[in-house]
């Protein structure tokens, strides 16, 4: 629990009270008798019980004092208390509950009693401060100094206390005199600092550890736009502080408000916060405060009506009873909460029933407390009774009454965790102890070895046993403190459960405790908890829903990270999870899929035999093809007629055969590219193509030849242009291509290329052609040849048609350099499969035009005017043009 914010204006009387027993404590009265008395005595509520050894103890029997009136003339006076703490008054009795079990246990401390004395902090820090320091001196009136300064100190550690706040000043004052301090309710962990406290320890868990339960919680439910409330003192403060640093860390979620609620009722500032929690987005409002914090705070919320929010309970708050009303309820069931451990303690309502006043000042408790607690039972008072008390109509108290007939929250002890802590807090001491009054001499851990004994001891000598206490509870929890005295920390997780007949239940729902590697694990049952909205489920609470996967989140300046816009990952760049910060890029051979939330591998592409474009161009080339065979089956039919032997029959098959393989070679341009397709298919056409006009142009030179020869003095032209010499030179002009293209696939080979550049989504498969030097002196080597046999047969056109088939070549090879001249920047300018395809055209287009214009109007004559395929016909048209 937090500290208690403290208003108490300190005057110069007030540092002299709070100071009291350090400057007079002592009082030499002559340099022969050293003796020390007490001055002045705090008159404060209290319960003592002698022992061997005195354990001190600190609790809120009364929740507020009442300060008189101070002069400066006035003797200090102590506040009075009032507002009696049934609660706080069980937590007393459970330390003296505990005290007797020990001196009854045999095995825990044998021959050794505990004793103890108890004070009431009446909730204000200079009661506290002044029981502390009455614990710290003693209650003796005068006693004399031994020469060796030995003997007991008055108490050897304390139990206490209730709030953060009083902790922090007590463990101050008494840590200088090295008394250890095991609280049972303060939970500021600023108090873990050993360096500022170094005798200070714990059985409840550390608002560190709290704040950390609370973030496993929010992260369990996926809670991330939170409200948080807390009070205005050191735990509030310290909550504060923590709780943003720890949910930073984690990246879990972020503040949607931070508000401290003040300790005055002030209804403009209580108004605006409440407001504030009604128009924010933040479904979610965790709240570190104190019992009288919530019972403003929530009326105020009922006064404006706001519904529909989650409100999580810190440990002060979890299991108050006074926020459990009728009105309240509809706005604060299904609270979530984390509550301090809850154990049994057999016994103690035996004990608890045992309790009754003794006014001879001689019974078991020797105390004024509990007899304010019958009088706060039973509404009597004990003689004298204040003035006006009988008048009044009051009782008066005799001791007779039946306490185990009152129905009171005293006895109610099915939610024992405060009272819980206090027992384990006693036996703590009480193991450290009796630890320390095992040691064997020789093998202590003081100077020399030595141990501690009952008649030597001191405080500081119980620090070093207690930091190393190491117990279990008859509940089954085991006790021990790390490095910072703080106990092992869980807490249970509660739910609070609206009942039919409109009561609360808080029940138990789960667990947080610190796991391996001071990690904290979370277990909850789901199933059992009650959710304050019509949908019956967990609500959602975020500043902005969460970005899938396929996206990014991006920041809103000037807005918390929790609240961000998602955007969607570009092509090529996926999220696979919620809330990437970064959308990652796939792999080369990946793209994203349009969700882009996973990488899929890229769609290829070529030419291939299965669209409708290469569908098409393959049957064109087999159609080619076909027709080459159809021709060529013509010819050889037909080979003995003069149509046939009249223009070079020889030649005419070598060009069908060339055309034939120009026409199956676009078949290599066609399919997934592939190392020898890659490599054979520019070879193939290059040499097919240099073949087919090779043999152009060599008919069109025989046909010049022919016609020299048949002028007067011309006979011996012929001579050159033999059957031997028409074969030489093409095979000649045929093999200096293939020289081209076997330099061009040894220096710098065509090979398969994987092309990312036109497309990034896909993968166009290519071939590189490797040198484009090399393809270029292919390409150019036809032009050439190509171009030549065009202006053989130009300057042959008007040559008789009898003697040349000038006027088929030229059209033709005019045909074949269009098609090739428009190839170039058709084929540079097309993407991907499409220059494949370009290529292709290119290739059957020529091949088409060579093939209909040399061959089509020989076969209409052969197949159609077989009158006009006789030699004389063909010799009779030579006379008439001669």
């Amino acid at each position: 629990m937090g500290g208690f914010q403290v208003t108490y204006i300190f005057t110069g009387v007030s540092l002299v009270l709070l100071f009291f027993p350090f400057f007079f404590l002592c009082f030499v009265s002559s340099s022969l008798s050293l003796s020390c008395k007490l001055e002045r005595k705090f008159h404060l509520n209290e319960m003592h019980k002698p022992g061997d050894v005195v354990l001190g103890g600190l609790f809120e029997v009364h929740y507020t004092s009442v300060y008189p009136e101070r002069t400066f003339t006035s003797e200090p006076q102590q506040p009075h208390c009032t507002g009696f703490d049934i609660v706080g008054f069980r937590n007393a009795m459970t330390m003296v509950f505990a005290i007797e079990e020990i001196n009854k246990n045999l095995n825990l401390l044998p021959n050794v009693t505990l004793g103890y004395s108890l004070y009431d902090n009446c909730g204000a820090l200079v009661v506290a401060l002044s029981g502390a320091l009455s614990l710290a001196s003693g209650q003796e009136e005068q006693f004399l100094l031994q020469e060796n300064c030995s003997g007991i100190p008055p108490v050897l550690g304390l139990v206490g206390d209730h709030y953060s706040t009083f902790s922090i000043a007590i463990s101050s004052v008494l840590s200088l005199y090295n008394i250890p301090i095991v609280s049972y309710f303060a939970t500021c962990s600023c108090l873990s600092d050993r360096q500022r406290f170094p005798t200070f320890f714990r059985t409840i868990p550390s608002d560190a550890f709290q704040v950390r339960a609370m973030i496993q919680i929010l992260k369990h439910f996926g809670w991330t736009w939170i409200g948080l409330l807390v009070s205005d003192d050191d735990y509030g403060l310290h909550v504060a502080q923590s709780f943003q640093s720890d949910l930073a860390k984690s990246g879990d979620g972020c503040l949607a408000y931070l508000e401290i609620l003040p300790w005055d009722s002030d209804p403009s500032e209580l108004k605006r916060i409440v407001h504030l929690i009604k128009t924010s987005t933040a479904r979610v409002v965790i709240v570190f405060a104190h019992e009288i914090h919530l019972i403003q705070l929530m009326e105020e919320v009922a006064k404006q009506n706001v519904i529909g929010r989650q409100w999580i309970a810190s440990e002060t708050w979890t299991t108050a009873s006074v926020l459990q009303t009728a009105h309240l309820t509809p706005y604060l069931r299904g609270t979530l909460g984390i509550a301090i451990r809850r154990g049994e303690l057999p016994g103690l309502r035996e004990f608890l029933l045992k309790i009754h006043p003794d006014q001879s000042d001689n019974g078991r408790y020797n105390n004024n407390l509990v007899n304010q607690f019958w009088e706060f039972t039973f509404q009597c008072r004990f003689a004298p009774a204040p003035a006006g008390w009988l008048e009044g109509g009051g009782a008066l108290c005799t001791g007779q009454e039946h306490i185990e007939n009152v129905d009171t929250e005293f006895f109610d002890l099915s939610n024992l965790r405060p009272d819980y802590n206090v027992y384990k807090a006693v036996y703590s001491l009480a193991y450290a102890l009796n630890d320390m009054l095992h040691c064997k001499p020789g093998t202590g851990p003081f100077r020399g070895h030595s141990c501690a004994t009952l008649q030597t001891m001191e405080p500081w000598q119980l620090i070093h046993y207690l930091q190393n206490v190491n117990f279990t509870t008859p509940f089954g929890d085991q006790v021990s403190f790390d490095e910072n005295g703080d106990a092992l920390p869980i807490y249970d997780v509660m739910n609070w459960l609206h009942l039919p007949d409109g009561q609360i239940k808080v029940q138990n729902v789960g667990e947080v405790k610190r796991s391996g590697f001071k990690s904290e694990e979370l277990t909850i049952d789901e199933d059992k908890m009650f959710w304050n909205f019509e949908s019956g489920k967990p609500p959602r609470s975020v500043c902005s829903e969460s970005c899938p996967p396929g996206t990014r989140m991006a920041r809103n300046k000037g807005q918390p990270e929790c609240c961000f816009t998602c955007i969607p990952c570009s092509k090529g760049k996926i999220s696979k999870n919620n809330n990437s910060l970064e959308c990652t890029s796939c792999p080369e051979d990946f793209w994203s899929n349009p969700q882009n939330d996973h990488c899929v591998l890229k769609k290829t592409e070529f030419l291939s035999y299965h669209e409708p474009l290469g569908i098409c161009l393959t049957t064109a080339s087999l159609l080619g093809t076909f027709i080459c065979a159809v021709v060529l089956g013509i010819f050889f039919y037909h080979r003995r007629t003069p149509m046939v032997r009249a223009n070079n029959s020889e030649l005419s098959f070598l060009l069908l055969v060339s055309l034939k393989l120009c026409f199956l070679c676009s078949l290599l341009f066609i399919g997934r590219p592939r190392v020898w397709t890659c490599q054979l298919r520019h070879a193939a056409f290059g040499i097919s193509f240099v073949l087919c006009v090779s043999c152009i142009l060599v008919k069109t030179m025989v046909v010049l030849a022919v016609f020299k020869a048949s002028k007067p003095g011309g006979g011996t032209i012929l001579k050159w242009f033999g059957s031997m010499q028409q074969r030489g030179t093409v095979l000649a002009l045929t093999c200096i291509q293939a020289g081209i293209c076997t330099a061009w696939l040894v220096s710098s080979s065509p090979a398969p290329h994987k092309n990312m550049q036109y497309q990034n989504d896909k993968i166009v498969y290519e071939c590189a052609v490797g040198s484009t030097i090399g393809f270029a002196v292919l390409l150019g080597y036809i032009g050439v040849l190509a171009v030549l046999s065009f202006l053989l047969a130009f300057l042959a056109r008007n040559l008789p048609d009898n003697f040349n088939e000038a006027r088929l070549i030229t059209f033709s090879m005019l045909s074949f350099c269009a098609v090739w001249v428009a190839f170039v920047p058709a084929y540079v300018n097309s993407p991907g499969k499409y220059a494949d395809a370009v290529e292709v055209f290119a290739i059957l287009a020529s091949s088409f035009g060579l093939l209909v214009a040399l061959f089509g109007p020989k076969c209409y004559i052969i197949l159609l005017k077989p009158e006009r395929n006789t030699k004389k016909a063909i010799m009779g048209r030579l006379t008439i043009n001669e």
